[in-house]
C-alpha cells in the first residue's frame, strides 16, 4: 500500500452559529439560507481568492488555499458579506496552514493540517476569525490586521498545543483595529435606525424620493412608543457609504437596522416606483423581514404615504416577535416589566383561552414590578376584555368592568397609549356608546396610524354604528396593512363581519373561513360562519358551524343573540343568517 501524496495547504474551516436552534425554529427558512450562503457568498469569495471547497459537514465547510494570506482575505470577505446582511446566518471561521494528506481520488484532504483548522474554528467568536500562529506569521506585513493572542490552546485529538490568535475587529462587539469609538450601550427598550435608502434609479433628481421615504418611515416608527428610534440627522451621516450593519449597531447603540432602496422606472402608462426594505438584527446581521413594493407614481405624496404606512405596519409585528423571542430565551425570574409585556403581547396574539390567561398573569406581574408602566395596564386590560368577549371569563360583566378600569388607568399614566385607547373604544362600542367609542379609536389611530389592530377595531365600531361602507373600507385596510401578524386571522374575521353586515355574503365567506381555521377557539367566528352560510343556503356547513359554537359556549338562541346585539346596526342581518342556519328561537 503506497503512502498518500502530501502537500502544504492553508485550510479554512467555517461553521454556522446556532444551526440546531435555527433548524428547530424554522427548518425551511434555515435550509434556504444555507443554500443562499453557499451560492451567494461562499462560492464567489472562494473563486475570487483561489480557494477550493473540498468538504461540507452539514452546517459547516472546509476549503483549501495555496496561500494563507489569501485564505484570510477570503475569510474576511465572507464575514464582511454576512455583516452586510447578504444572508441571515452567522459563521465562525478559522484558518490554519499545515501538512495535509490527499485522498486517493484527489478530492478530499486529511491529517493534522485539517484537524487543527476544524478545532480552531470553535475558538472563533460568532462573526469572527481565529488563526494559528503559523498563519499569523504569514500575515505580518501583508494584511493590515491586528490580532489578540489567546495563548497556547489544547485542541481535542491534536497531540501538541497550538498558539491561537483572534483577528481584531472581525466580530460584533469587538473594538476594531481602526480606532473607531467603542460600542454605545443599548437603551432600555428596543432600538432602531432607518438608514438612508439607496437611489437605484440612475437619476440624481430622484434622490429626494428616497430621502423623503426615510424621513417618513423614521417618523412613523417614532410613533411606536415602545421603540427607541435614532433621529434622522444621525442616520444620514451614513448616506453614500457602504456600511456594515453590525458596526452601525455599535456606533449608534441600536439593536435593529432598516435598510432599503428606491428605483423609479418609466412605463407605458407613466412612471412606476419600486421600493425594497429590510429589517436586520444589528448584532448578528440576520434578516428578520424584507419586502418589495411596486406602485404607479401618479400622486407622489399619496404613494409616499402608502409605502410609509406599509413598511411601518409590517415592521412592528416582526420587532415584537423578535423581542418576544429574546424574552422567552431569558430565565422567567430575570424578566423585567418590558420583557413580561412583550411575552404577554405574543400570547394575546394567539387568541386562545390558555394563552389569554398567561397574558393576563404576565401583564399583572409587569404592572406590579412597575406600577406606572402604562403599557402593562393597557395590555392587561385588552387581555381581560378579550376573555369576557370570548366567554372565557367566569363573570363576563366583572371582566369588562376590570378591563375598563385598567385601560382608563393606562390612559391616566400615558394619554398616548394606543392599546389602552383601543381597549376602551372597543368596550364603549360594545355598550352602544358609538360616538364615544369612535373618539377613542380615532385617538388611537392618530397616535399610531399603522396600528392594524386599532384600525380593525375602528372598523368594527363603524359597523356597529351603522356606517357599513366605511367599516368595510377600514377593516379591509387593516387586513392589507398587516396580513401576516398574529392577529391576521382576526382581521379577516372582522372584515368578513363588515362584508356580511353590508349584505356581501359571498365576499365575506372566504375571510370568515380563514379566521375559523386560524382561531378555532374563538366562538364568535363559528356563529359568524353559521350566519354567513345561512344567507348562502350552505345548510350543512351552517349547521356544523353552529354545533362547533355550541360545543365551545353552550347552546345559543336567537333571542339571546338579538338581545346581545341590541345596540348594533348589523344585528338584524346577523340574526337572520343564524335563523336560516337553524339556530333555535
Amino acid at each position: 500500500m503506497t503512502d498518500r501524496p502530501r502537500r502544504l495547504a492553508a485550510i479554512l474551516a467555517a461553521d454556522v452559529v446556532g444551526s440546531t436552534r435555527l433548524m428547530a425554529e424554522d427548518e425551511a427558512a434555515t435550509l434556504d439560507d444555507m443554500t443562499r450562503l453557499r451560492r451567494e457568498v461562499l462560492e464567489p469569495c472562494l473563486s475570487a481568492h483561489g480557494g477550493r471547497l473540498f468538504k461540507t459537514l452539514g452546517d459547516g465547510f472546509l476549503a483549501e488555499f495555496r496561500s494563507a494570506v489569501e485564505a484570510v482575505r477570503c475569510a474576511m470577505a465572507i464575514q464582511a458579506a454576512l455583516a452586510a446582511g447578504r444572508v441571515g446566518l452567522t459563521l465562525r471561521i478559522a484558518v490554519h496552514q499545515g501538512d495535509v494528506a490527499v485522498a486517493e481520488d484527489g478530492s478530499d484532504l486529511l491529517g493534522d493540517g485539517v484537524n487543527v483548522a476544524v478545532r480552531l474554528e470553535a475558538l472563533a467568536l460568532p462573526g469572527g476569525i481565529a488563526v494559528s500562529a503559523r498563519v499569523r506569521e504569514d500575515l505580518a506585513g501583508r494584511l493590515p490586521v491586528e490580532a489578540e493572542d489567546m495563548g497556547e490552546q489544547a485542541l481535542k485529538n491534536v497531540p501538541q498545543r497550538v498558539r491561537v490568535f483572534r483577528l481584531r475587529g472581525s466580530a460584533p462587539g469587538e473594538t476594531p483595529a481602526t480606532g473607531r469609538p467603542p460600542a454605545l450601550a443599548l437603551p432600555d427598550r428596543p432600538s432602531l435606525v432607518v438608514l438612508p435608502f439607496q437611489n437605484m434609479s440612475g437619476d440624481p433628481s430622484q434622490e429626494y424620493l428616497a430621502d423623503g421615504l426615510v424621513e417618513d418611515v423614521t417618523t412613523a416608527l417614532s410613533r411606536i412608543r415602545w421603540l427607541f428610534v435614532i433621529a434622522r440627522n444621525s442616520a444620514f451621516t451614513y448616506k453614500g457609504r457602504a456600511v456594515d450593519v453590525r458596526q452601525v449597531g455599535r456606533e449608534l447603540g441600536v439593536r435593529y437596522v432598516v435598510e432599503g432602496s428606491v428605483r423609479v422606472q418609466r412605463a407605458a402608462a407613466g412612471q412606476r416606483v419600486r421600493v425594497t426594505a429590510q429589517l436586520i438584527d444589528a448584532a448578528s446581521g440576520e434578516h428578520l423581514w424584507a419586502d418589495r413594493i411596486d406602485r404607479d407614481l401618479e400622486d407622489i405624496f399619496a404613494v409616499q404615504d402608502e409605502i410609509t404606512g406599509s413598511i411601518a405596519a409590517s415592521i412592528e409585528p416582526h420587532l415584537h416577535a423578535r423581542e418576544e423571542h429574546r424574552a422567552r430565551a431569558s430565565p422567567p425570574g430575570s424578566l423585567d416589566a418590558w420583557g413580561k409585556v412583550v411575552r404577554a403581547l405574543s400570547l394575546v396574539f394567539r387568541i386562545s383561552r390558555d394563552a389569554n390567561e398567561q397574558a393576563q398573569l404576565l401583564a399583572a406581574e409587569a404592572a406590579a414590578l412597575d406600577p406606572d408602566y402604562a403599557r402593562a395596564h393597557a395590555v392587561g386590560g385588552w387581555a381581560t376584555m378579550w376573555s369576557a368577549h370570548c366567554h372565557w371569563a367566569a363573570d363576563g360583566a366583572a371582566a369588562y368592568r376590570k378591563a375598563r378600569q385598567m385601560a382608563e388607568r393606562a390612559i391616566v399614566l400615558d394619554p398616548g397609549e394606543p392599546w389602552a385607547r383601543t381597549t376602551l373604544g372597543h368596550i364603549l362600542s360594545g355598550e352602544g356608546a358609538h360616538a364615544a367609542a369612535l373618539v377613542e379609536l380615532e385617538s388611537a389611530l392618530a397616535i399610531n396610524p399603522n396600528f392594524a389592530l386599532a384600525r380593525t377595531i375602528h372598523g368594527w365600531a363603524l359597523l356597529r354604528a351603522g356606517r357599513m361602507e366605511a367599516a368595510v373600507e377600514e377593516t379591509g385596510k387593516a387586513l392589507r396593512m398587516s396580513p401576516i401578524d398574529g392577529f391576521a386571522g382576526f382581521y379577516a374575521s372582522i372584515h368578513g363581519l363588515a362584508l356580511l353586515g353590508s349584505g356581501r355574503f359571498e365576499a365575506a365567506l372566504p375571510h370568515i373561513r380563514r379566521s375559523t381555521a386560524a382561531f378555532p377557539e374563538f366562538i364568535g367566528n363559528w356563529r359568524l360562519l353559521a350566519s354567513c352560510c345561512g344567507h348562502l343556503d350552505l345548510v350543512e356547513e351552517a349547521r356544523d358551524a353552529l354545533a362547533r359554537a355550541d360545543a365551545l359556549g353552550g347552546t345559543q338562541t336567537l333571542s339571546a343573540v338579538y338581545r346581545h346585539l341590541g345596540p348594533h346596526a348589523h344585528r338584524d342581518v346577523f340574526v337572520e343568517g343564524l335563523r336560516r342556519a337553524g339556530m333555535p328561537e
